[in-house]
């Protein structure tokens, strides 16, 4: 490009925020991604023990959903995956700080279904009105994955049958992820680029 030449403002300003070099992408992407995982880390600290199941009440679905819808799928999966590991080398990462493999782990694992969904759904939803309502569908069902690794691991961990698994890992986070659901679509409409 010569001196001479005109740039749109956004080509202007693509230009500018895009790094330049390899290293300056890897560094930004790295950064974004450890962000990401201090993010779910510390939202997820938030937390409500319930005395009849292991698994905590948290925000950290509300955390996977906003690091994926974000951060896009590839970076919020990634994110999210440096935390599982972090915390099953035993780094206060979890609820509570506590680190460990323990019996909610698995919903752990399932905040990368999350943050994959919930990528996805800030990529396709578009604008307001029938966007709004692809991102809320799309929320629901990145919310709703997060219970299939976490139910199979409660199972493993515990030896629960899938009645009690269910009940203990299901039933008691069934409105609050709703909610969540709903706050990260109404709130949630573009991707970091």
């Amino acid at each position: 490009m010569t001196t001479n030449e005109i740039l749109s403002p956004r080509t202007a300003a693509r230009q500018v925020a895009a790094p330049r070099s390899r290293a300056q992408r890897v560094a930004r992407e790295s950064g974004l991604v450890l962000a990401g995982t201090a993010a779910v880390a510390l939202i997820g600290q938030l937390a409500l023990p319930l005395p009849f199941t292991p698994v905590p009440v948290t925000l950290g679905t509300l955390a996977a959903l906003g690091v994926g819808g974000l951060l896009g799928s590839r970076r919020g999966v990634l994110s999210v995956l440096l935390l599982a590991g972090l915390a099953a080398v035993g780094a206060p990462v979890l609820a509570g700080w506590s680190g460990g493999v323990t019996a909610s782990f698995g919903y752990v694992l399932g905040y990368a279904l999350a943050a994959a969904v919930a990528g996805r759904a800030t990529v396709r939803s578009g604008g307001a009105g029938r966007g709004l309502v692809v991102r809320v569908g799309l929320m629901l069902l990145a919310s709703a994955l997060v219970y299939v690794p976490g139910v199979l691991w409660l199972m493993a961990a515990t030896g629960m049958g899938l009645g009690a698994a269910l009940g203990a890992g299901v039933a008691p986070f069934l409105l609050g992820d709703l909610l969540k659901s709903l706050v990260a679509a109404g709130v949630l409409g573009r991707q970091i680029s």
